[in-house]
C-alpha cells in the first residue's frame, strides 16, 4: 500500500464503526501491532520519550518527533496519526507549519493538545486554542493527500477545567475545522458518551487507566469512532521490566521471566508485520 493509499485507508476508518489504534513506541513494536491484525497505528509521545531516556510533555523537539514518526511510517505498510503534543509552539502559524511537516514524514493524520507547556495548569484560552485549531486545520486541509486533524481538549486528563469546558472547546474546534476531537480521561464513560453526543465530528477515546475496564463494544455504543491506547502498552512493557529486574536483583529471583515469549515468536511477528 502506497502512502496515498494508506491516508484514503485511514480517512475512510474514521467514516463509520470504531477501530482500535495501538500506540507503538519503536519499529519492533509497531510490526508487531501490525503483525496481529491492527488497522491503523498511532504515536505516542511518552512511549517515544521513555526510548530516549527523557521526560515527556516538552522534551523531545519537533524534530526528533517527526524522525522518530517517519521510522514508524516506514516499518509496516499501515497509515499511522501522530501525536505532536503542542504542535511544539504557541503560536498558530507554528502549528500549521508542524502539520506540513507531519504530511511530509508520511503520516496520515496527528493530533494537537490544548496545553502550552510541562506545566499542568498552562492552558491555551480558548479563543488561542481555536486560532491554533484553525490554523492546522486550514493546512491539513492545503495538503495534496487526505489528513485527518485532531484537536485534543487535555484539561480534563490535567484537572485544569472540567467536562462543560472540554465539551464547549471541543464544539469550537469542530467549527474550527477539526476533522475529529479527543478529551483523554473524562470522569466516565457517560461522559464520552455526552462529548460524542455534543460533535458530529469523530471521537477518539483513551483506553487507559480505569478506561481499561470497558470493551470495545462500550466504546462503540457510546460513539466513539477510535480507539488509542497512549502509552499504555508501553508502560505495561516497562512494569515487565520493573517487576523482572527488581525480583531478580533484590531477591535473585528470575521466575518473572517465566512470562515472556519466544524470539522466534517475536521475530516471525516482526517478519510478518513489516510487508
Amino acid at each position: 500500500m502506497n502512502l496515498l493509499e494508506r491516508h484514503k485507508s485511514f480517512a475512510k476508518l474514521h467514516e463509520e464503526g470504531c477501530f482500535i489504534m495501538p500506540n507503538p513506541w519503536d519499529i519492533g513494536s509497531a510490526q508487531m501491532m501490525a503483525a496481529l491484525g491492527a488497522k491503523a497505528l498511532a504515536t505516542t509521545s511518552s512511549g517515544h520519550a521513555f526510548t530516549l531516556g527523557k521526560k515527556d510533555m516538552g522534551h523531545v523537539s519537533r524534530e526528533e518527533a517527526l524522525a522518530h514518526a517517519s521510522d514508524i511510517v516506514r516499518a509496516t505498510p499501515l497509515p499511522v496519526n501522530g501525536d505532536l503534543e503542542n504542535g511544539y509552539g504557541d503560536a498558530p502559524d507554528v502549528v500549521a507549519e508542524t502539520i506540513r511537516l507531519a504530511a511530509e514524514a508520511g503520516l496520515s493524520g496527528c493530533s494537537i493538545e490544548d496545553v502550552a507547556t510541562s506545566q499542568s495548569d498552562n492552558f491555551y484560552p480558548i479563543n488561542l486554542a481555536v486560532e491554533r485549531v484553525k490554523a492546522a486545520a486550514d493546512a491539513a486541509n492545503s495538503l495534496d493527500q487526505p489528513f485527518i486533524f485532531t484537536a485534543r481538549a487535555d484539561g480534563v486528563m490535567l484537572g485544569v477545567y472540567d467536562m462543560d469546558e472540554a465539551i464547549a472547546r471541543v464544539i469550537a474546534f469542530e467549527k474550527a475545522g477539526a476533522d475529529a476531537v479527543y478529551v483523554p480521561i473524562p470522569p466516565s464513560l457517560a461522559d464520552i458518551k455526552r462529548l460524542c453526543e455534543a460533535v458530529s465530528i469523530p471521537v477518539n477515546a483513551l483506553a487507559a487507566g480505569p478506561f481499561v475496564k470497558h470493551s470495545h463494544s462500550e466504546f462503540a455504543a457510546a460513539g466513539v469512532r477510535r480507539i488509542s491506547l497512549g502509552s499504555a502498552i508501553a508502560r505495561a512493557t516497562h512494569r515487565i521490566i520493573l517487576d523482572s529486574v527488581s525480583a531478580m536483583l533484590s531477591e535473585g529471583d528470575f521466575s518473572p521471566l517465566g512470562h515472556s515469549i519466544s524470539g522466534d515468536e517475536v521475530e516471525k511477528l516482526i517478519e510478518k508485520g513489516s510487508t
